[in-house]
């Protein structure tokens, strides 16, 4: 289908397949199960899908509840941890993550009615429990421009304040920050830009679909100016990759400069499809390091002194005497 004829909001069609139906279907048929596929370009496919709930309870998280319009991303980062989900659909955690993108057409208006049940019958402290939208896939990934679930998503709150904790590599939240800045009257809101590192051999290799770090970091500096809190999540650190001091240094340095409020990091850790996919991408694009991740991911983390090692080395550039830094977390 061309892309001119792609449906804006999908709402025409009545008899949509569910994430399950999917599934049954893909697990019978391959992706030639796909009931309705649109191909855009030559290797992405999108399909429309019906969703029955759209808040995700949390359990041992900072946040209460998760909200995902999208599932894949073509962003492609090969160490997203959300790449182990895409077995639950019959999908491969490989090259059918950021291939395959599920679009839940209806998840602004199932989410309202979420929304709507809650504010009846809760108790006044669950309906402040902090969302956070985009956990399992990126909310700004390109797709949104056309569906735009998430604005929708962003303007469902105004009609129920809840704190809301917004997670994306996409500069195309800039494009939501009048919704951002009405809804942040009423409650709590906070963006996070994911930029793992500046480096452009890293970026390139890891994050094959996304938006340059530096644009990235625009969005932010246009965020921060438009009187939202909004930082930078400085995650994952890849192991011999974007790990170097000097890497850190310099990507710490650039976020200080975009005016980033705050800033997250954390080292990446690997299960599941995800485990796998990424050390397949290892051996074909760093096949000197596999080795050496063998021993230090013998686990889902990393060993526990590399981690002290990288939170040494953060430490040590956020009390370097004279350097202006965001508060890190």
């Amino acid at each position: 289908m061309p892309e001119t004829q792609l449906p804006l909001l999908g709402c025409c069609s009545p008899h949509l397949p569910t994430t399950r139906e999917i599934a049954d279907s893909v697990a019978r048929h391959g992706l030639d199960g796909l009931p309705s596929p649109i191909r855009l370009g030559r290797d992405r496919t999108y399909q429309e899908i019906q969703c029955k709930s759209a808040l995700n309870r949390t359990r041992g998280m900072p946040f209460q509840w998760t909200l995902n319009p999208y599932r894949g991303c073509t962003h492609g980062c090969h160490y997203c941890f959300a790449r182990k989900y895409q077995t639950q659909l019959e999908l491969g955690s490989g090259d059918d993550f950021a291939k395959v993108i599920l679009i839940k057409v209806n998840f602004p208006t199932v989410l309202n009615q979420e929304l709507s049940k809650i504010s009846q019958n809760a108790q006044p402290e669950q309906t402040y429990q902090l969302v956070t939208i985009g956990t399992a896939t990126d909310p700004y990934q390109p797709i949104e421009g056309r569906y735009q679930l998430t604005r929708q998503t962003l303007k469902t709150f105004l009609n129920h304040p809840t704190p809301v904790h917004l997670i994306t590599k996409g500069p195309m939240v800039v494009r939501d920050k009048d919704v951002i800045v009405e809804l942040s009257k009423y409650t709590e809101v906070t963006v996070c830009m994911s930029v793992p590192s500046v480096d452009e051999e890293g970026w390139k290799k890891l994050e094959p679909g996304t938006a340059h770090p530096l644009q990235r970091l625009r969005a932010v500096r246009a965020l921060r100016d438009a009187g939202i809190n909004a930082g930078v999540l400085m995650a994952p650190i890849v192991p011999g990759i974007t790990s170097h001091p000097t890497k850190i240094e310099r990507t710490i340095k650039a976020i200080s400069e975009h005016g980033a409020n705050y800033l997250g990091s954390s080292v990446m850790h690997l299960e599941g499809g995800t485990r796998k996919h990424f050390m397949k991408f290892l051996k074909t694009e760093f096949p000197h390091l596999v080795e050496g991740y063998g021993r230090l991911y013998a686990g889902k983390y990393a060993t526990g002194t590399y981690q002290r090692q990288v939170k040494n080395i953060l430490k040590s550039l956020r009390e370097r005497p004279g350097s202006a830094r965001p508060e890190i977390r």
